[in-house]
């Protein structure tokens, strides 16, 4: 699931803006686009994100339909525009989302801070269109279905999660960027769990995409979205403890994350050998016969050969 890892000079690749405007795309759906892997993207030489490489748009130029059958397949509408497609209420609707028979693929949310759930227009057409789904857009709700309903069953937030984390794994170019796919959608205390050197988990979190921005940090908006983006189902937390397990393993065999050096070893100083002690200075003869072998020299030699 892994996007192309080949870098592309910027001859032969250009920016998102400029890909967009060539593909006659508005930005959002340029950008739901590369989301959902339409629009293959690659890294960019020199770290200043990703581009789209100039065969990419001589590929997307050349499918059928361009750029009607392009736009049309990134065309998304919400709840009640979604129940006008199936041609059922939106009551109904939003029963079928829930139950995760339709899945969002994008959500923001609204002046009054309430979340408005997005799907792609052409999925519902399909779902619509095929004969094995009509028991559920006509006639009474199947009881197994209503008795989930009941219990409060609500799986869109986690059917987002899946399409978020597909994603964020088709734009990571290496085992690292992996694993912090993985992590994006886990609470820290989980991730802290499952790495528990202090250095490697400083390292993921280097590779660990944020949440979609919608306000402020700290803000009422940003923590109903971390709610959002953070899996709390206990399978969902299960399965992805144990991916995240695995890419950790596969990135430390590539490359083991950094760690500062170990400091070298403090010795004390030694102490300077003390110098053996100097023999004292022999005194001068006082009488009158010299030691032998010394010699005599400067005023005080004459005066004792004088007086001798």
């Amino acid at each position: 699931m892994s996007g192309n890892t080949a870098t592309q000079p910027h001859t032969l690749s250009c920016t998102f803006s400029r890909a967009a405007r060539e593909l006659g795309l508005k930005r959002i759906e340029f950008d739901l686009a590369v989301h959902l892997g339409r629009i293959r993207t690659v890294p960019d030489e020199g770290g200043g994100g990703r581009r789209v490489a100039r065969a990419e748009l001589d590929r997307l130029r050349a499918t059928p339909g361009f750029p009607e059958a392009l736009r049309k397949s990134v065309e998304t509408v919400g709840t009640s525009e979604g129940a006008a497609v199936m041609e059922v209420p939106p009551t109904r609707f939003t029963r079928l989302a829930r139950l995760g028979l339709v899945v969002p693929v994008k959500f923001y949310l609204n002046r009054y801070r309430a979340v408005v759930w997005l799907y792609l227009a052409d999925e519902l057409r399909q779902f619509a269109d095929d004969k094995d789904n009509a028991p559920l857009l006509t006639g009474r709700t199947p009881g197994n279905l209503r008795e989930q309903l009941a219990t409060g069953l609500d799986l869109r937030p986690r059917n987002w999660r899946g399409r978020h984390l597909g994603f964020l794994l088709r734009q990571a170019d290496g085992p690292w960027q992996r694993a912090g796919a993985l992590a994006a959608l886990l609470d820290p205390v989980q991730i802290a769990e499952i790495v528990k050197d202090p250095y490697e988990r400083s390292h993921l979190n280097r590779f660990r995409p944020g949440p979609p921005a919608h306000g402020a940090p700290g803000t009422p908006a940003a923590h109903l979205v971390e709610k959002i983006t953070t899996a709390d189902d206990p399978d969902e937390i299960d399965w992805l403890r144990s991916d995240l397990a695995q890419a950790l393993e596969e990135a430390r065999s590539h490359q083991p994350a950094p760690r500062p050096s170990p400091k070298p070893k403090r010795y004390p100083n030694p102490k300077p050998k003390s110098s053996p002690p100097r023999p004292a200075a022999e005194p001068e003869p006082t009488g009158g016969h010299e030691r032998p072998g010394r010699a005599r020299s400067g005023l005080l030699g004459w005066l004792r050969r004088r007086n001798a």
